[in-house]
């Protein structure tokens, strides 16, 4: 079985070796694939496994061997699956290897916002603590959690988590979701529209995959509908917001704060008006990044490749592919 990674070195810079996979057949890992090149690095590959290099229709129709792709994420836009579905792929993902790890990073966002940790350590390193003439000082202005409202845009494994970590804080919980099941039992919780959460919400946190129907939907209209003193998080897509408008809204004190762990273009370009917007913290796509995280998606990967030969594909997200037989 010849098992081809296509940039696996986000995954394993050196501290999470490939053995779980290899045990499975000829395994080639690239660190990077440039997109243009991905028939050529993956020609004859039975298996594929990318993280974010794409894998659209005329590159799924360029590998007649391929009969299994496994992404290395949770979100799966980076392939066509319905291409991938009529030739008879299936497609799966890793659904809950990053759950607490992107939960976590996203309160250091929200806290960063709250208190520019760094800056004040940077302003203490350059010596302006030494130079005070009081025995405190800070330069931006401290935020309390306890008391005030999460939105939460997305309610399923990591936003939930995220809900569970606002409510520790004394936070109330505002969440919108396409399905209103397993509600916490919180006093302090409720369903509500997207609508209502921008407009309400001292912190907006956004946890749903990105779709042709809401890309770009964070825009001049929901912005300019938030509080004044809000802060909005993006650890999910970043696609999911209109840059240009938010630097707009954070430019011109329409919202008081944003952090983003994704941009639209990835490497984040020269260009994005986010770099030079006002109390905007840019982070490297970074959240799902721990150890303990990749090494979890290291393990479920070797798990889907081992149902995958089985015969029961797991966490198949193209299709019903149960009674796929086991590849030659």
């Amino acid at each position: 079985m010849k098992i081809v990674v296509l940039d696996g070195y986000t995954l394993d810079p050196g501290d999470n070796p490939w053995d779980d996979v290899a045990a499975f057949g000829e395994l080639t890992v690239y660190d990077r694939t440039n997109p243009a090149r991905v028939p050529e690095a993956a020609s004859g590959a039975e298996i594929l496994l990318t993280n974010k290099t794409p894998v659209d229709a005329e590159t799924l129709e360029s590998l007649g061997s391929l009969k299994f792709i496994s992404v290395l994420a949770t979100g799966y836009d980076i392939v066509d699956i319905e291409a991938a579905r009529r030739r008879g792929v299936p497609v799966s993902n890793i659904p809950e290897y990053g759950t607490d790890t992107v939960a976590q990073f996203t309160m250091a966002l929200v806290l960063e916002l709250c208190h520019h940790v760094g800056e004040h350590f940077r302003s203490v390193r350059s010596g302006d603590w030494g130079r005070c003439p009081d025995w405190c000082y800070w330069r931006s202005p401290q935020v309390l959690l306890n008391g005030k409202t999460m939105g939460i845009i997305g309610f399923g494994r990591i936003g939930r988590r995220v809900g569970d970590l606002a409510h520790a804080f004394g936070m109330r919980v505002l969440a919108f979701d396409t399905a209103h099941t397993n509600a916490p039992d919180w006093e302090s919780f409720e369903w509500a529209d997207v609508n209502r959460i921008f407009r309400e919400s001292h912190v907006v946190s956004l946890h749903c995959p990105q779709t042709p129907e809401n890309a770009g939907f964070v825009n001049e209209s929901l912005l300019g509908a938030m509080r004044k003193d809000a802060f909005l998080i993006n650890a999910s897509r970043g696609g999911l917001v209109s840059e240009k408008d938010l630097a707009e809204a954070l430019n011109s004190g329409a919202i008081a704060g944003a952090a983003l762990d994704v941009v639209s273009e990835e490497p984040i370009t020269n260009e994005n008006p986010l770099l030079s917007a006002r109390n905007c913290v840019l982070t490297p796509h970074m959240a799902w990044s721990t150890l303990e995280a990749r090494r979890r998606l290291m393990k479920g990967t070797a798990e889907n490749i081992r149902a995958f030969l089985a015969g029961s594909p797991i966490n198949v997200v193209n299709g019903d592919f149960s009674s796929s037989s086991r590849g030659a």
